[in-house]
């Protein structure tokens, strides 16, 4: 289920909110958003709602980047170019962080590099690199790279968790 709200009548909503929680009023053991909609509504407050075009789940690989690409298809891609980088082709669309280095690589399509990643002699497409991750000697397609990971020298379909690292390397 995708839930978006937007209150014009934020004030009515926390009277509601703070009414369910002085009376005790819960759904299923808890305090519920919904139930102070509910509250809103009966008070005579119009609400109206609209379909959603697209959902993602973000909760399993292939689905991020599948998101990733659509919003790098749909804007959200740098300006960057063959060109922009020591030895590095791009293949659009991509992101690259103006704080990420890229040296002696191809990147590209559908890849986005997060704040201040290294990314040297390497291969990418269709790969997120999360912030602070070193990638060095790799071919990486359908990956995902967490956050501060450091990954060197393999050829994989990875998803790399934060913080972790790996030397496939002697």
């Amino acid at each position: 289920m995708v839930g978006l709200y937007k209150i014009k009548e934020s004030q009515e909503l926390f009277e509601c909110l703070e009414y369910n929680i002085a009376n005790n009023i819960k759904t299923q053991e808890e305090f519920h958003l919904t139930d102070a909609l509910m509250m809103m509504i009966d008070k005579g407050i119009k609400m109206t709602t609209f379909d959603v075009e697209n959902w993602f789940d973000c909760g399993k690989k292939d689905i991020i980047l599948q998101t990733n690409q659509l919003l790098l298809e749909h804007g959200n891609a740098s300006n960057v170019k063959t060109g922009d980088y020591e030895n590095v082709i791009i293949i659009p669309p991509v992101n690259i962080s103006k704080s990420a280095v890229v040296k002696d690589s191809v990147v590209g399509p559908n890849v986005s590099v997060g704040d201040n990643a290294i990314v040297e002699r390497s291969i990418l497409e269709n790969t997120i690199i999360g912030p602070y991750s070193h990638l060095e000697n790799v071919v990486l397609k359908n990956s995902l790279i967490g956050n501060d990971a450091h990954l060197k020298g393999t050829i994989q379909s990875l998803n790399l968790g934060d913080s972790t690292e790996i030397n496939f390397g002697s």
